[in-house]
């Protein structure tokens, strides 16, 4: 295991029906408790519900807004802005939103170090 630079250009579309643009992650690193990532999102872009099985979630908004409806039934909801950090417990449904104008942007790191594979979708609480 050495040090490693990505460069972030190569991106993928997550089970969540957003893209990301391929950070750390075990799978381009072989990280072992980390996985990070850029996500954009374009105005008018919705994720499927979902939520990260046994992993915690941490997000630094770059830019733009982002409405996110969250808890075991969604009942509660909230934005973040640039500059917010944003912080997502393990096993908590959510489901980010980009009602905005203009992309938004955001650096994702998850204490999962695979891509998806803690991703579980909630069809059931689809809208």
């Amino acid at each position: 295991m050495t040090c490693r630079v990505i460069r972030g250009s190569e991106s993928f579309q997550g089970k969540q029906g957003l893209d990301y643009f391929a950070g750390v992650s075990a799978e381009s690193v072989g990280s072992k408790a980390i996985c990070m990532h850029l996500l954009e999102m374009p105005p008018g872009a919705k994720a499927r519900v979902h939520l990260h099985e046994a992993h915690e979630t941490a997000i630094f908004m770059l830019e733009g807004t982002v409405h996110f409806r969250y808890g075991h039934g969604l009942e509660h909801e909230d934005v973040a802005r640039a500059g917010d950090f944003v912080y997502i417990p393990a096993g908590m449904p959510h489901v980010p939103r980009n009602e905005g104008p203009g992309v938004a942007r955001a650096v994702i790191a998850r204490t999962d170090p695979n891509e998806q594979e803690s991703v579980v979708l909630r069809p059931d609480l689809e809208d």
